[in-house]
């Protein structure tokens, strides 16, 4: 089964690819390599979850976050390969959480992002990753997540 057909299976519908809001672009090439650009947790309707883990946002809302998340980094992998099915593998994640000091939970928050990636691309979809609180991230968002993969030519 293609990545495509499991979004399918699952019922899910890839965003559009948002443009960029600064001097950068979603995602660049090097090599065999797509590197993609931090995204967020946008809304159908444009918005984007706001709030810091661990005081205005409990830990399955940070995971619903980033899955959505997920679809966003999906949305701009298939906009520069054309279809998912040229990922060869996830190579690596990173995860950023804004959160509390004393917030500890921020794997399982990334896990979001990370089970979505297993579920449409199988084995290929297992990564490396770094999950990681932040002090704050850009317009209050809960998590910014980027991704390293490797690509078929």
């Amino acid at each position: 089964m293609t990545p495509e057909q499991r979004l399918e299976k699952m019922g899910i519908v890839l965003p559009d690819v948002p443009a960029p809001q600064a001097n950068y672009v979603p995602y660049r090439f090097a090599g065999n390599l797509l590197y993609l650009s931090g995204q967020g947790p946008k809304r159908a309707d444009g918005t984007f979850s706001t709030g810091r883990l661990g005081r205005d946002v409990d830990v399955a809302q940070g995971y619903e976050d980033a899955r959505l998340t997920g679809l966003q980094l999906l949305a701009a992998a298939k906009a520069a390969l054309g279809e998912l099915s040229r990922v060869e593998a996830v190579i690596k994640l990173l995860g950023m959480v804004n959160a509390e000091p004393d917030f500890g939970d921020q794997p399982k928050v990334i896990n979001g992002c990370s089970d979505l990636f297993v579920a449409v691309f199988g084995e290929a979809g297992r990564h490396a990753r770094s999950a990681v609180g932040m002090g704050s991230l850009p317009n209050r968002i809960t998590v910014e997540i980027e991704a390293i993969l490797l690509v078929k030519p």
